[in-house]
């Protein structure tokens, strides 16, 4: 194998890598967190959350404020489509935005 052919399977292998590499946050231990299509407790809960996971936020936005184990906020973020969780049960080590603002 040629020395450019061993570079460009490198690079591919880490763009693959990078673009899977998802920063995941854990959500409150004890808690099963309800998953709702909107970021506010008025919006449909569409699953609930096993004790225990970690969650990707994908981006985040205000809405309902809602205390939990890590604070009061309104903030809260989406894990993915249609999906969002209240911040103040993931543990994000910011009482602040982790991610771009949803659009």
């Amino acid at each position: 194998m040629a020395m450019e052919d061993v570079t460009e399977a490198a690079a591919a292998t880490t763009a693959e890598s990078t673009a899977f590499t998802v920063k995941r946050y854990p959500v409150a231990p004890g808690h099963r967190i309800n998953v709702r299509s909107g970021p506010g407790t008025n919006y449909s809960i569409v699953k609930v959350l096993a004790e225990g996971v970690r969650v990707p936020i994908n981006c985040q936005k205000p809405g309902t404020t809602v205390t939990g184990p890590y604070g009061t906020t309104n903030l809260w973020d989406n894990i993915a489509n249609g999906q969002y969780v209240s911040d103040a049960y993931v543990n994000t080590g910011s009482d602040g935005y982790v991610a771009v603002r949803c659009s």
